[in-house]
């Protein structure tokens, strides 16, 4: 199954070409050219976006987001038709997950951040595609969001220190709701590395400010980039402790400076640029200044930093000498670095296209014994955009210094990588430039006032522009109250910043925004800096010329599928068994037929999340002699955030005026008044493993307890568990539950899962409802084996369904679904998070009884389409808050023109 993309090879211009050639070309630049057109239409690559509604958020608000799906020049997909949205919390585990269907390139949606799934942390938000989980991860969109929590009793400030002979400094400022310090109050502490490695432990006392200080040498050389200070506060008074995680990353290690010779190699005798960039161990970049030196100590350049820990300097080296640099951090730490090692011969490529924009020149240098041993071979300069070869040439080698102008007519907007090959279609040296022409989607905002009371009619007007044409947008626009929600714009991820930049690049990109705003005046030397310190993607011509193509995985979605195997009881396949699918709810059904290895394959479903899926094979002569047997679904393994930088140590201190709106909005919220209770109340005692003989044998005092109310709204017992359970871990590759103590230590044996007593396995797991579960117990050890021994497990997981009352009639087909049946498959499969409307209040007098309005998201509509007059207007009524609101929309249209624009306007 493959879907091609046809289009256009923008151009093949041939420059300096030298006809009559004394050796054949191992490849043609036509085969390079066709190799990787093959590729491109083979194997399009996909990008997804989210616009969010805010840059931040707290405990009971709702996340409202939309989704853009692109694929070749950023116009919308037809590859795939679901998008995936993953909610990770910073111990990178699944907390929620969504389906979402992909409807003219869009989709939206929303999550709760219930207080039973979240709590105050940074939460790593990826969306991808399965044809997108083939290729680099570095293709998901990623983002860090910050939740926090307005009803903690406690709040932090927290700094670290690393300081020399492995000595960490820990202080904590622990203060209540009100802002007033906890004062001499026990404080329980413990370092530990995966959750199971002690390094450190003690006790101390707060001081009169609420402060307390940590210190302990790291003497076992832990990896404290996986370690955590674990404090717990004693508040007293009847109150329970205050427990906190803080991650110790950001001092695991020392700030480290990288160099990036233009071109990717510093070659013998060839002046060239090389970039430095200096970052520290939290991620983020720190300025500098640097004495460029050689061997013996002799002084050749300097450099400073101009942005974001990133600055160049030019250089001629020589062969066999080797160069330093002499750093100075802006915070005085003073520090050596080895430059990297000299090439004795080789091909240097430059480029530029600032002081020119409508051109992007080369340069094309060789060495003196490269150029005397290549002399007359053909090269090859490719430009790709994406993956669409926008621009090829190929030259003879004939003297040491080439140069060339390349239109950048070209090139769409966006990132171009320019590649030198050798006749045999291998990559010689590579260079990555911004192109940035004027043709984005023109957006415009407009209100009927510039000034509006509270709680007032807001008519604003929308228009989509591509040059001077009318376009038919498809847009997403959110309103903030920016008084309450202030914005880093330099760090605002945008559909610009996302498309064009940050999802054709490796890595950590900081305050992605900066290189896109005009009040940025260097924005661009900047960004071209940045494009020769980061993003050399690996050489794919490589593999493009040798047929190596990517390996596929996952194939392109069109709906939900579902699939499984229909056997014997003794496990012979079944060849032409009859398959009927269910959905009840839906009143639809549909069949299909096994092939020669039993298999079955039900596609392109459509139903909403934790519908009940009905799969039966009971209409197959002797069906009671069958089994079904369903595939779980397949999904990337979970993997570190690549925006850790952006996670956050100190949540209370970054959005102060958030949270301060979030705890009025609680406050009056509020409306039932306490009632007290006299007379002590009967406690019933629910199910759990002492009712199952196989499970006698565990310990309460291992056991770990999560209540059926802690599973309300929880759509998928299987998914909330990755994310709920205390000390476990879930692997999707090996699609298993583990103790994460051990399975971080290599240990790697999964856990038994039990149903009412009654082994199971991790798929079973889908087809129970969260209200039909009075508790799940957690066993990270089985004292006397009685458990694992038997199953060759590690662990035990027991979920305890709740009990019908005593004396309840039930009819025969209750009894016959309480009795598995082979050849009956019941399923709640993971099925489509379809998207909610967003509330917006409207007051027909100013006041009203409606109660206080504190709204942070004024409006928020993931649907503004303009029409073919480039036009649409949408309505709201602003809030109590007086300030100022700010109005962004962003989106694309048909011909993948992106654009996004802000707007604000004031509340008196």
């Amino acid at each position: 199954m493959r879907y091609l993309i046809t289009f256009t090879l923008l151009t093949i211009s041939l420059f300096f070409y030298k006809p009559a050639l004394a050796q054949q070309d191992s490849i043609s630049l036509n085969d390079v050219v066709a190799k990787a057109n093959k590729v491109a239409e083979g194997y399009p690559i996909e990008k997804v976006y989210l616009h969010f509604d805010k840059p931040y958020y707290a405990v009971g608000d709702t996340v409202w987001f939309k989704a853009y799906l692109t694929s070749v020049l950023n116009t919308p997909s037809q590859i795939s038709r679901i998008i995936y949205v993953d909610v990770i919390n910073s111990k990178d585990v699944l907390v929620q997950s969504l389906t979402l269907p992909v409807k003219e390139g869009t989709a939206s949606g929303q999550f709760a951040l219930t207080k039973e799934l979240y709590s105050q942390e940074n939460y790593h938000i990826r969306a991808y595609t399965k044809w997108m989980a083939n290729f680099d991860a570095a293709y998901f969109f990623n983002k860090t969001i910050t939740v926090g929590d307005a009803n903690k009793q406690v709040s932090t400030v927290v700094s670290l220190n690393q300081a020399a002979g492995n000595t960490v400094t820990a202080s904590i400022i622990y203060r209540d709701a009100e802002g007033k310090p906890y004062a001499d109050k026990k404080v329980n502490w413990y370092v530990s590395v995966g959750g199971y490695e002690d390094v450190a432990k003690g006790k101390g006392t707060t001081a009169n400010d609420g402060t307390l200080t940590v210190s302990f040498v790291n003497s076992k050389n832990a990896d404290l980039s996986k370690a955590n200070l674990h404090a717990s506060l004693a508040i007293g008074g009847g109150k329970e402790d205050y427990n906190q995680d803080i991650p110790l990353k950001t001092i695991s290690a020392t700030t480290d400076v990288q160099f990036f010779p233009e071109g990717g190699n510093m070659v013998n005798n060839v002046p060239g640029r090389v970039a430095m960039k200096a970052i520290k161990p939290d991620g983020l970049s720190i300025g500098f200044t640097a004495d460029i030196v050689d061997g013996e100590g002799n002084k050749l350049t300097t450099c400073s930093s101009a942005h974001a820990g990133m600055g160049s300097f030019e250089l001629t080296p020589v062969s066999g000498k080797t160069y330093k640099a002499i750093v100075t951090f802006t915070d005085g730490s003073k520090e050596t670095y080895q430059l990297p090692r000299v090439k004795s011969t080789g091909f240097v490529l430059s480029a530029n296209n600032l002081t020119d924009t409508s051109r992007i020149f080369i340069r094309l240098t060789a060495d003196s014994s490269y150029l005397k041993a290549n002399k007359g071979k053909s090269y090859y300069i490719v430009g790709k955009s994406g993956q669409i070869v926008c621009y090829a040439a190929k030259t003879t080698l004939n003297d040491a210094t080439t140069s060339a102008a390349l239109p950048a007519s070209k090139f769409p907007t966006g990132i171009v990588q320019i590649t030198l090959l050798n006749n045999n279609g291998l990559p010689v040296s590579e260079r990555l430039v911004f192109v940035k022409h004027n043709n984005n989607l023109t957006l415009g905002l407009t209100t009927d006032k510039t000034v509006y009371p509270n709680r007032q009619k807001v008519k604003l007007g929308i228009s989509a522009k591509n040059n001077i044409t009318a376009a038919e947008g498809d847009l997403s626009l959110t309103i903030v109250d920016e008084t309450k929600v202030p914005y880093d714009e330099n760090a605002e991820t945008t559909i610009l910043t996302s498309l064009l930049l940050t999802s054709d690049l490796r890595g950590y990109i900081e305050n992605p925004n900066y290189y896109f705003r005009s009040a940025n005046k260097d924005a661009a030397a900047n960004l071209d800096l940045l494009l020769l310190t980061q993003g050399y993607r690996r050489f794919t011509y490589t593999e493009m010329t040798k047929n190596r193509l990517p390996q596929i995985d996952f194939f392109p979605e069109q709906g939900i599928t579902i699939t499984g195997t229909l056997r014997q009881l003794n496990g012979v396949p079944v060849k032409d068994g009859g398959v009927t699918l269910q959905i009840p709810d839906k009143y639809y059904t549909t069949s299909t037929k096994t092939n020669s290895e039993g298999k079955f394959a039900f596609i392109n479903l459509a139903f909403a999340d934790s519908a009940k899926v009905i799969i039966s094979a009971k209409n197959n002569y002797n069906a009671k002699n069958l089994m079904l047997m369903i595939d779980g679904m397949s999904y990337p393994a979970l993997s570190k955030n690549p925006n850790y930088p952006d996670e956050r140590l100190n949540i209370d201190t970054i959005m102060p005026k958030y949270l301060a709106n979030s705890k009025e909005v609680l406050k009056s919220s509020r409306m039932l008044q306490e009632v007290v209770i006299k007379g002590k109340a009967i406690k019933k005692q629910g199910p759990s493993h002492a009712d199952y003989p196989a499970l006698a044998g565990l310990s309460s005092i291992d056991g770990r307890v999560i209540s059926g109310d802690m599973l309300k709204g929880c759509a998928n017992i299987f998914l909330c568990l990755q994310g709920m359970a205390p000390g476990v871990t879930y692997d999707s590759n090996t699609a298993a539950f583990y103790v994460s103590r051990d399975y971080n230590a290599g240990k790697r044996i999964p856990m038994a899962i039990y149903v009412n007593g009654m082994p199971v396995d991790v798929n079973y797991l889908s087809s129970i409802v969260s209200n039909d579960v009075e508790s799940v117990e957690v066993f990270l050890r089985d004292a006397l084996g009685l458990v694992n021994n038997i199953n060759q497990t590690n662990g035990v997981l027991v979920i305890n369904k709740k009990t019908p009352p005593k004396g309840t009639k039930i009819s025969l087909q209750e009894l016959e679904e309480l009795i598995p049946q082979p050849n009956l498959a019941k399923l709640t499969p993971k099925g489509y998070d379809f998207p909610k409307v967003f509330y917006s209040p409207k007051y027909t007098v100013a006041g009203g009884s409606f109660g206080p309005d504190l709204r942070t998201t004024i409006y928020w509509n993931p649907k503004v389409v303009t029409d073919a007059t480039g036009k649409a207007s949408v309505e709201f009524f602003t809030g109590d808050n007086k300030g100022t609101y700010k109005a962004i929309v962003e989106g694309f249209d048909k011909n993948g023109h992106i654009g996004r624009t802000v707007y604000r306007f004031k509340v008196q």
